[in-house]
């Protein structure tokens, strides 16, 4: 017997009810399906939320690093893949890549009726039975596999031949990504860029619900930025922290970079005493940060960020390229300053310029307002009973 349907916030049903022959309403059996579960980024806070909306869902992921997420998520039944019991995995598990199509693949995902990915590599390709639906909550096309190769696996990052050995590993990666999109009945994107990336890759439309920022956790404080800017990020090539930290020493302006990842010993090398490497402090410390800061800094293109708009929910402003995602959370002259030059010296003029520009904490605030958890559990619902109500065989 299916588990009974569970009310969700402001009353919903956890996808549409159905009654059985004994005359019993029943709902759906769900299936949460995320990449890895190593932090809580920006995915695993959105993962969250559905572990929230749908506290019966079993998750499936490729890798599980115990006590890494948040204790909702870890509440959650969870199958993991055969990486799991991989060697080194809790280092490596990264470099398992070229695997990660068979993992996915061989999940069960027979005894469910809904099947919600949030992804940003492989987990929007599992294989879900005829009858269940799959809508995917699309972080983004993996990059390495599409557009971010050079920036991941390129001769300066691996090797010469390191390099060129991956490269046809990860044209065939793109090419099963390619192949396996209609697998998922319909793509949600977390921004309007992302829409247009899936539309490039995937040839499939997706609607857009922006994901959630905690407004009543950050929030703003008494106290007024101090001189230094502020990273959060993970420490990842792509999001181009090499050139915040040249910027920086330009600008004369000492820089806190909250994050961990494979960049980190790359970038303490090049930085100098006035860059602080903060690692992974508790939210509350993280919340204090943003508070204190003069500005955040979000010197690559992003597929959306949900630091910036952590900032701007503490009433400070962001300095951001103008590209990706930060066209569609930060209003340049009011809520931060937008960048058109990637290079050094453009960041760094901007750096400047927000240690003495006077935002308005009060408009930064009702900015990161329109991002609220409340209008996403609202939003992101309405997308999934939608799609548990279409006719068999929907496309979006």
């Amino acid at each position: 017997m299916r588990d009974p349907a569970l009310s969700g916030p402001a009353g919903r049903v956890e996808g549409p009810a159905r009654r059985a022959p004994n005359g019993r309403i029943e709902g759906p059996r769900i299936a949460l399906a995320h990449d890895w579960l190593t932090g809580m980024r920006g995915g695993e806070r959105v993962l969250e939320i559905l572990c929230h909306l749908y506290p019966r869902a079993e998750l499936f992921t490729l890798v599980h690093l115990s006590g890494s997420v948040s204790d909702t998520i870890e509440a959650r039944p969870v199958h993991r893949s055969f990486v799991q019991r991989l060697p080194n995995v809790r280092r490596f598990y990264r470099h398992y890549l070229p695997l990660f199509p068979a993992a996915v693949e061989q999940f069960n995902l027979d005894d469910f009726d809904l099947v919600i990915s949030t992804s940003h590599c492989a987990i929007k390709s599992v294989i879900a039975p005829g009858r269940a639906r799959h809508l995917c909550y699309c972080l983004t096309p993996m990059r390495y596999a599409w557009d971010q190769f050079d920036a991941y696996f390129g001769p300066d990052r691996v090797g010469r031949w390191p390099s060129r050995l991956l490269k046809p590993i990860l044209k065939r990666l793109a090419r099963w990504d390619r192949e396996t999109a209609r697998r998922a009945d319909r793509y949600v994107a977390i921004s309007q860029y992302v829409a247009q990336r899936i539309a490039r890759y995937y040839n499939r439309r997706a609607s857009v619900v922006h994901p959630p920022v905690d407004t009543r956790f950050y929030s703003p404080a008494a106290c007024t930025g101090d001189r230094f800017l502020l990273i959060v990020s993970a420490l990842v090539p792509y999001k181009r922290i090499d050139v915040a930290v040249r910027a920086s020493q330009k600008a004369g302006v000492p820089l806190k970079i909250v994050g961990s990842g494979p960049e980190r010993a790359r970038l303490q090398e090049m930085a100098g005493p006035a860059v602080e490497f903060v690692g992974n402090p508790p939210d509350a410390e993280v919340r204090d940060l943003y508070r204190r800061s003069a500005a955040l800094v979000l010197p690559g293109e992003e597929d959306f960020g949900i630091a910036p708009l952590e900032a701007q929910a503490c009433g400070r402003p962001v300095v951001a390229l103008a590209r990706g995602g930060a066209l569609e959370t930060v209003i340049d002259g009011q809520t931060g300053i937008l960048v058109d030059d990637p290079s050094d010296e453009a960041l760094a003029d901007a750096m400047r310029r927000v240690m003495t520009n006077g935002f308005d904490p009060a408009a930064i605030r009702a900015n990161a307002e329109r991002f609220g958890r409340e209008r996403f559990e609202i939003e992101i619902a309405a997308c999934i009973e939608e799609t548990l109500a279409a006719p068999p065989g929907t496309r979006w």
